[in-house]
């Protein structure tokens, strides 16, 4: 139990400015890729949100080369997950005097790397 936690190294973004269901499209294309292909596969997208996961993979191989000595060219994106976050509250004015509250969705981004040589029925349990 204790090696398997030590071959996954992780990057967390939070308070994300993109909507979840925009940011589930990008995660699902890029999880259970290698990590050269999932750096790539978003430089191609036509979407904002391409921009933070790369940064989030490029931080997770980060981790995964200072804490575990992990290599980057044997990894893969092993778990990519979003999740909502909290509400940016904002308010229109409207009619008489009237304040109209918008709410701007925030996400939070999980990505986690594991080594190719780790049997991948152990990383999904």
């Amino acid at each position: 139990m204790e090696n398997k936690k030590k071959s996954r190294a992780q990057a967390l973004g939070k308070n994300i400015r993109v909507s979840v269901t925009k940011m589930r499209r990008i995660i699902d294309r890029i999880r259970n890729c290698s990590y050269e292909e999932a750096l790539v596969l978003p430089e191609f997208m036509p979407y904002r949100a391409c921009y933070p996961v790369s940064q989030l993979v490029l931080s997770a191989a980060a981790n995964a080369n200072a804490n575990l000595g992990m290599n980057k060219s044997d990894s893969f994106i092993s778990k990519a997950w979003v999740d909502n976050s909290t509400y940016l509250r904002r308010f229109r004015p409207r009619a008489q005097g009237r304040g109209y509250p918008i709410r701007r969705p925030t996400c939070e981004i999980t990505i986690q790397l594991s080594s190719k040589f780790v049997d991948r029925i152990e990383i999904n349990d």
